[in-house]
């Protein structure tokens, strides 16, 4: 039973958020904290905050389409269309580029984004996984505790390690026998540190939320490109600890970016320094905030 949380204010502690306090803190204020920005209008960051790339729409069209198939095997074992299938992918793909604004376009890269280019890439990703030994095995072995399949469940993915509030959304969440099985999906370049670092958030969270053994949960990233392939990693209760120290750590860095922590008020922007990577600034969404 996933454990259920109150409102807090203070910051939750993320993969993905860490990284962009990383990377560069002014992105990260930008991303974090647009209403305390004295200089932009809230509604010119947000605007800006949902500008979407090629990558990250394939990458999100891939993980919506196979929520849906794996919605679908909850329902039913008979084999799919493929054709039906790709034609709803397409159709997503389309709906997906209807609906938002490309940086590329927005920053005039390029004139416009060409749908079908889009689903060329997807299509190769969903057909590697549906041609995978794993989604075989998933319609033969995992099946038989569907009951208990978490696809891509709500929110997003709260946790406490240690006391320490952390984010760390899974994908897909299933039994077999005594072992619990998550699986990312990943359709662009492999970070292996990173990637491991996810992992590690995603056997914490199923151990804090199921009271598994870091041992009794398996977690997999799988490529969809350029073939399928996966990366299993295993880990014990050593593994956990030094992963919440090191959260630890990550969480008390951006806390010196607040001037109040319990409710998270950063402090002032200038403390948030620009990044001097240039090949950053290139694929910012708010790279036209920093020009002044």
């Amino acid at each position: 039973m996933i454990k259920k949380f109150d409102y807090t204010a203070i910051l939750g502690w993320s993969v993905s958020r860490y990284d962009r306090f990383k990377i560069c803190k002014r992105q990260y204020y930008y991303e974090y904290y647009a209403k305390f920005d004295s200089m932009y209008p809230k509604y010119k960051i947000d605007e800006l905050k949902k500008l979407t790339s090629v990558p990250l729409a394939i990458g999100i069209t891939v993980h919506e389409v196979i929520k849906v198939l794996l919605e679908r095997l909850l329902k039913s074992e008979e084999e799919i269309d493929i054709k039906r299938f790709l034609d709803f992918a397409r159709r997503e793909t389309e709906e997906y580029c209807r609906k938002n604004t490309f940086a590329e376009v927005y920053y005039k890269e390029i004139n416009f984004v060409n749908p079908q280019d889009l689903f060329n890439e997807i299509e190769k990703d969903l057909m590697n996984f549906l041609n995978s030994k794993r989604y075989k095995w998933l319609k033969t072995k995992a099946i038989n505790n569907k009951d208990n399949w978490l696809i891509e469940p709500s929110g997003y993915g709260e946790c406490r390690l240690q006391g320490i509030k952390a984010y760390c959304k899974v994908d897909f969440l299933f039994p077999v026998d005594n072992v619990v099985y998550i699986t990312d999906w990943k359709t662009g370049k492999r970070d292996a540190e990173k990637h491991r670092k996810q992992l590690l958030g995603y056997v914490s969270w199923a151990s804090y939320h199921f009271g598994k053994n870091p041992e009794e949960v398996i977690p997999v990233i799988a490529y969809l490109q350029p073939s399928y392939d996966e990366k299993i990693m295993k880990f014990n209760e050593y593994d956990i600890e030094k992963f919440i120290i090191l959260v630890r750590e990550e969480t008390e860095e951006m806390y010196s970016f607040c001037s109040d922590v319990g409710e998270n008020i950063p402090e002032d922007k200038k403390k948030f320094s620009k990044t001097s990577n240039n090949k950053i600034c290139n694929y910012c969404n708010y790279r036209e905030l920093c020009k002044d």
